[in-house]
């Protein structure tokens, strides 16, 4: 009787995202008990460095480590290039959601972000209310790079 090799199971996306991620470098910061995590991702398949086009993908981690449910309304982006230009984004949500956070729960989104040069970094926050007494307040997410093959590193 011969014996049959089963092929492996494909991951699930999440698994393949947490695959990708788990060697990177994680960017924290805290603000009253909500704690974001970012995490990038150089997509070299999606860039077109001969066309001025860099893209990354980057995921976002919001913990809740107070004790009140939070839900998270606003965001605001300052997205800078190698250049020094800076892009001023803001709107409502992420990724089409206004989540609201239970306290010890995590909320994790995948978004990403382009630019015409091989670099640069984005910071930014978040505007938050607090479920039970509507008291809002700004969560700062962490600056983090965004980081090419294509950089010059060469310091003047």
């Amino acid at each position: 009787m011969a014996d049959w090799a089963v092929a492996p199971l494909p991951q699930s996306p999440e698994e393949a995202l947490n695959e990708l991620f788990s060697p990177l470098p994680v960017y924290e910061a805290v603000t009253d008990g909500i704690r974001v995590l970012v995490q990038v991702f150089w997509l070299s398949d999606q860039s077109e460095p001969e066309e001025h086009s860099y893209c990354w993908v980057y995921r976002i981690r919001i913990g809740n480590d107070s004790n009140r449910p939070v839900q998270l309304l606003e965001r605001t982006w300052h997205i800078t290039d190698t250049s020094g230009r800076t892009e001023h984004v803001h709107g409502q949500g992420v990724v089409g959601e206004q989540p609201v956070i239970q306290p010890g729960t995590l909320y994790e989104y995948t978004s990403g972000a382009s630019l015409s040069t091989p670099g640069g970094f984005m910071r930014g926050s978040y505007l938050l209310q607090a479920t039970t007494d509507r008291t809002r307040f700004d969560v700062t997410i962490p600056a983090f790079s965004l980081d090419s093959p294509f950089q010059n590193h060469q310091l003047q």
